[in-house]
């Protein structure tokens, strides 16, 4: 060995300091580089495809099917709607009294002259006096034709009793 410490072809560049990657470190955030740079494709998790997927686990799906006649069943109806014929009377699902009406759902109430939407709140149920439709079991069309378009459902409050 030679005590010449001079720089010369056998000395490793920047072995004062480290090597190469410690005069990277120097000059660059290598943390955040790691963190940034890109690593290839995520991993795929499976639990975000189940939590999109529609939950088939009740047997029974939304809306009022089994809690409906068809409008066409009632001989007023066809009094009452003669712009409907009788298939399109047919597509109308009318709820049956006692049916609880889904909180948020918009209904129509085909004895209302006026025909104006409204949207459930809790506890609001289909009584004798009423023939609600709702609009989740409706075709947009039938529906537009029965409230007209563009007609903002409002909240409906149940009538205080004094």
């Amino acid at each position: 060995m030679s005590d010449d410490h001079s720089p010369g072809d056998a000395r490793q560049p920047y072995s004062d300091r480290g090597g190469p990657e410690a005069r990277h470190a120097e000059t660059h955030d290598v943390r955040r580089e790691e963190l940034t740079n890109p690593k290839g494709p995520e991993p795929v998790d499976p639990s975000f495809a189940e939590q999109l997927a529609p939950d088939t686990s009740t047997a029974t799906p939304g809306g009022h099917a089994e809690e409906s006649v068809a409008a066409v069943d009632d001989k007023r109806l066809h009094e009452q709607l003669p712009e409907l014929d009788s298939a399109e009377l047919g597509r109308l699902a009318v709820l049956e009294p006692g049916t609880a009406l889904e909180q948020g759902g918009t209904y129509v109430d085909l004895n209302d002259l006026g025909r104006v939407p409204f949207k459930a709140i809790g506890g609001q149920e289909a009584g004798d006096e009423h023939r609600y439709v709702a609009k989740r079991d409706t075709d947009y069309e039938l529906w537009n034709r029965l409230v007209g378009r563009d007609t903002e459902a409002e909240v409906e409050r149940p009538a205080d009793v004094e």
